[in-house]
């Protein structure tokens, strides 16, 4: 078993959506919205190129972690389902490993707006709570990427940390961040 998604039944589905495993058949499409200036400014990596890009999702990591999102077989947008291990003294490092998962995502501006990115993500954490039994998610975002910000507190999680400008933007310069967290307890709680 390559990774901890192997053991999830795929695709995942809500009422509009198809969350399914990332196929090499989807880049060119990822590719397109993936350039648009509102996706491509909060992107943790600019490709130059439609080959850089490509180089990149084929690498097994990436392959291992990433999502798509269609929407009646259209693929909307992309998601990242990185699971780890949790911060643990060595002692009890064991009970530890792959309990977090760090999220991600980037939807096509022709499809924002429609409550698309609430009904991924609160599928993804769900997955993660339910089909892979895990303690806690996470995600993070420039403080800027107000967007991001609001889609993490629509789905229930809680901003955690806000850094002072701890972080590089490549055109913006040093910004302020948010990290944002949600256990699996409250998750249960709230359902």
């Amino acid at each position: 078993m390559d990774s901890p998604l192997d053991t999830v039944t795929w695709p995942l589905r809500t009422d509009r959506l198809t969350i399914r495993r990332l196929a090499i058949d989807d880049l060119p499409a990822i590719w397109a919205y993936r350039r648009q200036p509102a996706a491509n400014e909060w992107m943790t990596r600019e490709f130059p190129t439609e080959g850089a890009f490509r180089a990149h999702f084929e690498k097994p990591q990436s392959l291992a972690t990433t999502l798509v999102l269609e929407r009646d077989a259209t693929v909307i947008g992309d998601l990242m389902l990185k699971v780890e291990d949790g911060w643990a003294q060595e002692e009890v490092a064991v009970q530890a490993v792959a309990v977090h998962a760090e999220l991600g995502w980037c939807l096509d501006e022709a499809h924002t707006g429609r409550g698309y990115a609430v009904e991924a993500v609160t599928e993804l954490i769900r997955c993660c709570f339910d089909d892979l039994g895990l303690r806690r998610v996470s995600a993070n975002c420039f403080a800027d990427n107000t967007p991001s910000w609001k889609l993490m507190e629509k789905v229930g999680m809680r901003r955690e940390i806000h850094s002072v400008r701890d972080g590089l933007h490549r055109t913006r310069g040093w910004l302020d961040g948010y990290g944002y967290a949600l256990l699996a307890d409250e998750w249960r709680e709230r359902a």
